[in-house]
Order: C-alpha cells, then structure tokens, then sequence
C-alpha cells in the first residue's frame, strides 16, 4: 500500500469513528450526482424562526412560509461546477444559492463545500472560511456534503503548520477544522447529533 493510499484509509477509518459518511468518488460530476440525490431522499428541512405558530400579520407570515423549497447552499464551488448544479437544481425543483445565505437561515438543506485539506490522525476537514458564506454553509445546513482531494491529506496538523501560518497572515482569517458531524451532550449527559450545526457530514474523496 502506498503511503497516499495509507493516508486516505486511516483518515476514512477516523473520520467514520465519529459519524462522518466517507465515500471514494472519481470525478466532480459524481459529486453532483451525489449531492443531487441527497437532496431528493432527503426530508424538507423544516426550521422554522421563532414565532411562526403563532397568529401573525400576512408580512410576517409571508416571512415564515418562505422555506417552500429545498436548498442547496454552495459557496465554494468553482464557478463551471456551480452552473452545473445550479442548473441540476433547477431541473429538480431544488434552489440552489452561492451568496445570500443569511437570507436562507429559515431551513438549508445541503451545503456543499471544498475542503483545503484532510488530517489523517483525527479525521479533520480544514476549510478556509474567511468568507462568511463558507461559515454559515458549514455550520446552519441540515447536511454539510465536503469535497475533499485525496492529495489534500496530510498525516497531522503538524504537516499543513506552514499553510496555517501563511493565511493567519491575511485578514480576515478564520479557519474551520471540522471533525464529524455535529454533536453535543449537554443535554442530561445524552449524545446528541446536529444540535449546534449539521446532522450529517457527508466527505466525497475525489481521486486525482
């Protein structure tokens, strides 16, 4: 086994010890694929903003019934895969945005991102989320989907040390490590998953 291929397994292994669904994909269209379908299986995600049982004005309640579709949120896409998305979207009656998420607050389905790098010896996904659109895709959709580059991962953090040092250099600088899906257990000492953000974290490792 080459080291590449020793690498990808025991971030695989590390990553599904704490929830995350890790799946081998071959190109960026079956990242789509995946993601699209997904979305179809998938309940409608149903958050509501506080209030909306009650008896409201027809501005508020045009505020809460505006969740009508599925939504696929994908800041990071590059620009040609986005259209491709975008317009699978389209065709299956999802809405698919890459801005606005604040506006979107009241139920996201999918994010979609792109990881910069994978440690190995914990399962972690490193994301540049300077950007406030990578953040919230992470951290208020229902399902977080990441595509993640077999050549992007590393054996520890110690290995991507230079590249941390290099963007806490610009501003703003915020980098996302992200381990598993969501979870807590402040609630009477019971494991709970999607608490503080998404449910399911979804790892595609594209081979390139």
């Amino acid at each position: 086994m080459s080291s590449k291929e020793a690498l990808c397994q025991k971030f695989t292994e590390k990553a599904e010890l704490v929830s995350a669904i890790v799946t081998k994909i071959s190109s960026e269209e079956e990242a789509l694929s995946y993601v699209m379908e997904l979305c179809e299986n998938k309940e409608a995600c149903q958050l509501l903003a506080s209030g909306c049982e009650l008896d409201l004005s027809e501005e508020a309640g045009d505020l809460c019934d505006g969740k009508q579709k599925k939504v696929i949120a994908a800041p990071g896409l590059k620009k040609d895969l986005y259209k491709k998305l975008a317009a699978q979207s389209k065709k299956a009656g999802f809405e698919c945005i890459d801005k606005g998420m604040r506006d979107k607050l009241a139920g996201v389905d999918i994010g979609v991102t792109v990881a910069d790098y994978g440690v190995a010896d914990t399962g972690t996904l490193m994301l540049d989320c300077s950007g406030e659109e990578m953040r919230l895709a992470t951290m208020v959709s229902e399902f977080h989907v990441c595509l993640l580059s077999r050549s992007k991962i590393r054996a520890s953090t110690y290995a991507v040390e230079k590249m941390m040092l290099t963007r806490m250099k610009k501003t703003p600088d915020y980098l996302a490590f992200i381990t598993g899906a969501s979870r807590t257990a402040d609630i009477e000492r019971v494991l709970a998953l999607g608490v503080h953000g998404p449910l399911e974290l979804h790892i595609l490792i594209l081979e390139d």
